[in-house]
């Protein structure tokens, strides 16, 4: 394989990333759960990043509550639901990671320096052979 072919495929495999990560930014956009009490006094909906999208009270149940009941029901319900939208993004975030991210950590906000940025660049071995670097370290 000729540099040309080399780079060639390189521009291709950059193009093949950049789709996948418009189609992930897409999936992530819509990610959305609802989470309803267990004695179904409110239902709470968050979008991707844990914002409260909707509340509804399903039925008049809440109104017997005192106030500070009621917003322990609606934080534990609102808790119950960014919890699983987490765990929705995490889903679809995982395979689009190299190996050694956790995805888990990245989404909550919990990932280190080494997630972003590793003491060495990621480069393909074709890159590294290009530019003279050997294999990659571990």
């Amino acid at each position: 394989m000729n540099i040309s072919e080399r780079i060639e495929g390189l521009f291709e495999e950059y193009q093949r990333q950049r789709n996948s990560l418009t189609e992930l930014q897409r999936r992530m956009r819509e990610l959305t759960a609802t989470a309803t009490s267990p004695r179904r006094e409110v239902s709470v909906t968050v979008g991707q990043s844990g914002v409260v999208t909707d509340i509804r009270f399903l039925t008049s149940a809440y109104k017997r509550l005192t106030p500070a009941d009621l917003t322990e029901v609606i934080m534990a319900t609102y808790a119950e639901a960014k919890e699983s939208v987490m765990l929705q993004a995490e889903a679809v975030l995982a395979p689009m990671l190299p190996d050694g991210v956790d995805a888990r950590s990245l989404v909550r906000g919990t990932a280190g320096t080494d997630a972003f940025l590793p003491p060495e660049p990621r480069m393909t071995t074709s890159v590294r052979e290009i530019l003279g670097m050997g294999r990659q370290r571990q």
